[in-house]
C-alpha cells in the first residue's frame, strides 16, 4: 500500500505513531480486500481510533476497483479522506488515487 498516500497528519509534527498506523493500515488492508461495501473496519491503538469502509466497488480492465473512506481520530481532531484503489489481477496489485 502507498503507505504516503494514506497517512493522517493532525498538526505541526503530530502524526500517528508507529503502532497507531500499523492499526490504521491493518484496517485499511483487511477494508480493502475482504470488506462488504459499506461494512467499517474499525482500529483503535493508544488513544488514537478511526475505520476504513469501502463504499463503492466496480469492476475495471483485469480487475477491480473500491472506493475507500476512512478516518482518524487523534490528538482531539478528526480527520478523514478517501482513496480509489484498483486491483489489477494478473499481477495481484493495488494501484492508488488519492482525491485533489
Amino acid at each position: 500500500i502507498a503507505t504516503r498516500l494514506v497517512e493522517f497528519s493532525f498538526g505541526w509534527n503530530k502524526k500517528l505513531n508507529d503502532d497507531q498506523k500499523q492499526a490504521y493500515h491493518q484496517s485499511l488492508v483487511h477494508a480493502l480486500e475482504y470488506a462488504e461495501n459499506n461494512q467499517r473496519v474499525d482500529w483503535y491503538h493508544s488513544d488514537a481510533g478511526g475505520f476504513s469502509k469501502p463504499v463503492m466497488t466496480w469492476p475495471s480492465n483485469g480487475g477491480y476497483c473500491r472506493r475507500i473512506h476512512t478516518q482518524a481520530i487523534a490528538f482531539g481532531k478528526q480527520k478523514t479522506m478517501s482513496f480509489t484503489a484498483c486491483h489489477n489481477s494478473s499481477t495481484n496489485s493495488w494501484t492508488w488515487y488519492r482525491d485533489k
